[in-house]
C-alpha cells in the first residue's frame, strides 16, 4: 500500500497512522498527513472528474435553443447548470490537496490532463439528450455512488450532492426517451438510433478492463475506489437491460443475455481500439470540445478579473473597518 523501503522513523509513524485510518474506514482530511502518491492519485482523479463535468456541458448545451418545448428547455438549462456546479465542487475538493484551480485548467486546455472519453461524441438529434441522461448519467451514478465512501473526505462529501443531482438527470433522460418511444414511428426510431450510438461508449466510461487498468488496484487499496472497472460495468449492464425492456427499446448487443450461473447479464466484446483512439485525441469531437473550452475560458477572463477586483475591495473595506473598530 505504501513504500516499504521508507526508513525514516518519523515518516514510518505517519504512514502507520495513515494506514490505520484506512483500515478503520475513516476519512483522510486535508490537514492529515498522506503519502505523496496518494495525494497525486487524488489530484489526477478529481481533476479528470471536474474536467469531465465542465466539458460535459457542451454536448447538451448544443440543444438548449432547439428544445421542443419550454418545459424541456427549462429542464435542460437546469441540468447544464448543475454540471457547472459539479465542476466547481470538484475543483474545490482538488484545491484542498494543494493544487491551484488555474493550474488544473491550464493542464486541461494544454491537453496534459484528460476528461471522460464519452464527451467526445456528437449529439446528433434531440433523442441524444435523453440517451445521455439515461445512459451516460446512469453510468456516472453507478461509478460515483461508491465514491461517496471514498477515503478522502472532501471528495466523498462533494460526491453526495453530485450523486443526488445526477439521479435527477438520469430520471429526466429516461422520461424523455419514454416519451419518444411512445410517440410517432419517427420519434421511436430516433430514440432507438440514439441508444444504438451511445450504448457502447457508455460501457467504455468505466475505463479499461481490470487487467489493463494501471490505477485500479492501488486506488482500491487506498479505498479511493471501492469497486473495480469491470464490477461497475457489470452492475450498469444489469441495471440497464430491464430498463430498456420497459422502454420497449433494444440495446445494440446481440450477445446480451442472462447468465443463470453467474447471476448477471453477459455482454458482447467492447471495441477497446475505439476507446484508445478517443483517448489519444482521435474521437469525433476531441478538437471541437477543447477548442470551445479554451475559447470560453479566454472570453470569461474579464469576469474572473472583475470578481477578483471585487474580492480585493471587500478585503480592503473589512481591514479598514477593523482598524476603525480598534
Amino acid at each position: 500500500m505504501t513504500d516499504p523501503h521508507t526508513h525514516d522513523p518519523h515518516t514510518a509513524r505517519l504512514t502507520e497512522a495513515f494506514e490505520r485510518t484506512l483500515a478503520a474506514d475513516e476519512r483522510v482530511e486535508p490537514r492529515d498527513w498522506m503519502p505523496d502518491a496518494y495525494r497525486a492519485t487524488l489530484i489526477r482523479q478529481i481533476a479528470q472528474h471536474a474536467h469531465s463535468e465542465i466539458i460535459g456541458m457542451q454536448p447538451e448545451a448544443n440543444w438548449i435553443t432547439r428544445a421542443p418545448s419550454l418545459r424541456r428547455k427549462a429542464i435542460l438549462i437546469a441540468k447544464v447548470q448543475d454540471e457547472a456546479g459539479h465542476g466547481l465542487y470538484l475543483y474545490g475538493a482538488a484545491e484542498t490537496l494543494g493544487v491551484a484551480r488555474a493550474d488544473l485548467l491550464d493542464a486541461l486546455h494544454e491537453g496534459r490532463q484528460r476528461y471522460s472519453s464519452i464527451f467526445n461524441y456528437p449529439t446528433l438529434t434531440w433523442a441524444d439528450v435523453g440517451a445521455i441522461g439515461w445512459l451516460v448519467d446512469g453510468a456516472a451514478i453507478t461509478n460515483q455512488v461508491p465514491l461517496c465512501r471514498c477515503s478522502y473526505g472532501p471528495y466523498a462529501r462533494a460526491m453526495v450532492r453530485v450523486c443526488k443531482e445526477e439521479s435527477f438527470h438520469q430520471r429526466q433522460g429516461y422520461e424523455l426517451l419514454l416519451a419518444l418511444a411512445r410517440g410517432t414511428d419517427a420519434q421511436r426510431a430516433m430514440a432507438q438510433d440514439a441508444i444504438d450510438r451511445w450504448w457502447w461508449p457508455s460501457l467504455m466510461m468505466f475505463g479499461p478492463p481490470d487487467a489493463e487498468s494501471p490505477h485500479t488496484r492501488q486506488s482500491m487499496a487506498w479505498k479511493i475506489k471501492r469497486h473495480s472497472n469491470d464490477e461497475l460495468r457489470q452492475r450498469f449492464v444489469d441495471i440497464c437491460v430491464p430498463q430498456a425492456e420497459s422502454l420497449g427499446l433494444t440495446l445494440p448487443d446481440p450477445a446480451l443475455r442472462w447468465n443463470e450461473e453467474r447471476g448477471h447479464y453477459d455482454h458482447g466484446p467492447i471495441d477497446w481500439a475505439e476507446f484508445k483512439a478517443v483517448l489519444r485525441g482521435a474521437g469525433p469531437c476531441n478538437e471541437q470540445r477543447l477548442e470551445q473550452r479554451r475559447r470560453a475560458h479566454a472570453e470569461g477572463a474579464w469576469v474572473r478579473e472583475a470578481a477578483a477586483a471585487h474580492a480585493d475591495k471587500q478585503r480592503e473595506r473589512r481591514a479598514e473597518q477593523e482598524v476603525v473598530a480598534v
